[in-house]
């Protein structure tokens, strides 16, 4: 949302120890803003990528439920050497994965994955069925690519030092009511 050099990727808030990049958009990322100002957080930026930078200091995955748009990120904590990586609750931004025992990589395009080489370009024949059967859809977390998957729609992962990791549904939509009688 803004374009300014405030908000260049990947955004580094030192004193937070936290990097971030973002692919997407949070609509209510002003409402949000003013949320973590009142709680003390000092922004250099006028857009919605510290909005989720210290929306996530603040409130770790919990800040999920808040958002309000169409997003992948990726967060590094530099402290704890823990990765965060998250994508929006119908999946409009897509986050890419290829895992080895040595790494983990992520982009939100397949040949930005293939372009860093050491990926086989084998198609998945399961993956392929999905896509001539069910019009171009290939449900989560296959891809056309056999050693590249996807985070699901409404999914965060944390990935430790250690390579332990943990993933979950990033929660409840926050404009979710319930139906009128």
């Amino acid at each position: 949302m803004d374009l300014s050099d405030g908000s260049a990727q990947p955004m580094i808030d030192n004193q937070l120890g936290l990097s971030l990049a973002f692919n997407g958009a949070i609509y209510n990322f002003p409402e949000l803003r003013t949320e973590l100002e009142s709680l003390g957080y000092a922004f250099y930026s006028g857009g919605d990528t510290e909005v989720l930078l210290k929306g996530y200091h603040a409130w770790g995955e919990a800040l999920l439920p808040k958002l309000n748009g169409m997003f992948a990120f990726a967060i590094w904590e530099r402290d704890a050497k823990r990765l965060f990586i998250a994508r929006d609750r119908l999946g409009v931004k897509p986050l890419y994965l290829s895992r080895t025992g040595q790494r983990l990589r992520f982009a939100s395009a397949l040949p930005a994955l293939l372009k860093g080489g050491d990926i086989n370009p084998m198609l998945d024949p399961v993956a392929l069925n999905h896509y001539l059967n069910f019009h171009a859809v290939v449900p989560a977390p296959r891809t056309l690519i056999a050693g590249i998957e996807k985070l699901p729609p409404a999914t965060w992962m944390r990935i430790e030092a250690d390579g332990t990791t943990e993933q979950k549904p990033g929660g409840p939509c926050p404009t979710a009511h319930t139906p009128m009688r």
